[in-house]
């Protein structure tokens, strides 16, 4: 009987390990892969001409209702839109192909995830938090993003100034609540 329950035993507590590795594993996979994905990206093609596309207007028009107080500009590869909706600030990103790519607005930093800010609390304690941006991520379109200057992933991110002295850094903040420097400024 003994002999039966430590088998048991020892059989439940080689299965936990088993799914505790092949979890970390997964975690290893997705970091590999988005690294793969970065070295593979292409830079996004840079609009000609200054002025806005009318397909991005049009599709501006289809993606957004009750807006107000829009203004269009070129900026790099995208057609940008600024505008107000509930409220709120917003700007829309359009490609090279009239498509959405997603929306910018601040947000407080109560909305970071909370795993992102009891982080950003404990390592970056001698910062400062300043504005936070939230991007939204139109997951229709694969097209990556510019903030900051800086290329990244298209998913939803935030993205919080942190001021130290005289130094300034951005630090960008995944759904799951992760964080990364994304860029000192």
């Amino acid at each position: 009987m003994k002999k039966l329950a430590f088998l048991t035993l020892t059989l439940l507590f080689s299965v936990s390990l088993v799914f505790g590795q092949t979890e970390k594993k997964d975690e290893r996979k997705i970091k590999e892969t988005r690294k793969e994905l970065k070295a593979d990206r292409v830079a996004l093609r840079k609009l000609e001409g200054t002025e806005v596309s009318a397909s991005s207007k049009e599709n501006f028009s289809a993606d957004f209702h009750n807006v107000s107080n829009v203004k269009w500009k070129r900026n790099g590869p995208f057609d940008e839109a600024s505008f107000t909706q509930d409220g709120k600030n917003f700007k829309a990103f359009y490609d090279f192909d009239s498509k959405l790519v997603g929306t910018t607005h601040f947000v407080t930093f109560a909305d970071v995830p909370a795993n992102g800010q009891k982080e950003i609390k404990k390592e970056y304690k001698d910062y400062s938090i300043g504005s936070v941006v939230f991007f939204k991520d139109n997951e229709i379109n694969d097209s990556d993003m510019f903030l900051y200057g800086v290329q990244f992933d298209d998913e939803d991110n935030y993205f919080v100034e942190m001021t130290k002295g005289t130094k300034k850094i951005i630090l960008q903040v995944i759904s799951s609540g992760e964080i990364f420097l994304f860029k000192e400024l």
